[in-house]
């Protein structure tokens, strides 16, 4: 399938603007792209985070589809409600057209936070998509260490100092850890590659059951990155293999995207300012040359699990 930005145009943005998100970042264009995807009504739960709070400012909102708040915890657990109750009134005639289930959540409400709820959710198989916008952090309350941050990022809780690089542990595989569940749609997309994202976002709301997409959403303002550079940043994140392109279809892997020259992850970390003491500081390069070694592991274990479970 495939999105032309011809027939893109004719289509009613399903969120205004007018927002309060910082200028470049990424996480409406997301929004936008994947209710673009979406030919059906749409309800949509919202986790609390950069998204909710900048696009619900009161008196105002800028979703023009029904949308519901809720806690960081439960976004999962709303979703699934709104959905069983739906099947239960179509199935007493109330309701006669097919209405599809939207989450939306940061890494905060997800990685951590939100994970008991998304996995109940998954685990007891309702019809709904979960939209993770992965920022690599709390950024919305300043740019907390997550379960999201990566390798020797400068954050607020575990701030670059005399006798620190930043967050040494790695980051934690969310994408892996709900492809786990069994029969669910899950996949890995970045903004940078449009057409791949909304392919999976209208792959996500067909499949019968639960369905999982974990977007790279850069933080401009966190990742000290300049407000045109998401996209680039993005990009570069997929070129080095530090964000491969992939889905898990009831347990069967697919990489969409393999770079013929897989740029160093150097390159993917030079470009934002959250990494700069790494090549500055003592202990810096071994740092970024363990970073390399785990997103060469963790490529060349899904290149093992594409061709295992292609054959099986």
């Amino acid at each position: 399938m495939a999105f032309m930005l011809k027939d893109m145009v004719k289509k009613e943005w399903r969120l205004a603007s007018g927002h309060r998100l910082c200028p470049g970042c990424p996480a409406p264009t997301l929004v936008k792209l994947a209710l673009m995807a979406i030919d059906y009504d749409v309800v949509v739960a919202n986790a609390t985070g950069c998204l909710e709070v900048s696009t619900t400012i009161y008196p105002y909102s800028a979703w023009k589809v029904p949308w519901i708040h809720n806690a960081f915890e439960n976004a999962a657990a709303t979703i699934s409600g709104v959905e069983a109750a739906y099947k239960a009134l179509k199935k007493k005639g109330k309701i006669n057209r097919d209405i599809k289930f939207i989450a939306f959540g940061g890494d905060g409400g997800t990685y951590d936070i939100g994970i008991q709820a998304l996995s109940g959710a998954i685990e007891r198989g309702h019809d709904f998509l979960y939209i993770l916008y992965d920022n690599e952090g709390y950024m919305n309350t300043g740019n907390q260490r997550s379960g999201a941050t990566p390798t020797g990022a400068n954050t607020t809780t575990v701030p670059v100092g005399k006798k620190s690089l930043g967050k040494l542990r790695v980051k934690k595989n969310i994408t892996e850890i709900i492809a786990g569940h069994g029969r669910v749609y899950v996949a890995q997309a970045s903004i940078s590659h449009w057409q791949d994202f909304m392919n999976k976002v209208k792959k996500g709301v067909e499949y019968e059951g639960p369905a999982f997409i974990n977007a790279l959403s850069p933080c401009v303002r966190f990742w000290r990155v300049r407000s045109d550079q998401a996209m680039e940043v993005a990009k570069l994140g997929v070129e080095t293999n530090y964000w491969p392109l992939y889905e898990v279809v009831d347990g069967v892997y697919k990489i969409n995207y393999k770079p013929r020259k897989p740029k160093p992850l150097e390159e993917f970390l030079k470009i934002q300012g959250r990494f700069s003491h790494l090549f500055k500081r003592e202990g810096g390069k071994e740092l970024i040359e363990e970073s390399q070694m785990e997103v060469n592991r963790r490529w060349e274990r899904l290149l093992k699990l594409e061709e295992a479970t292609k054959q099986s």
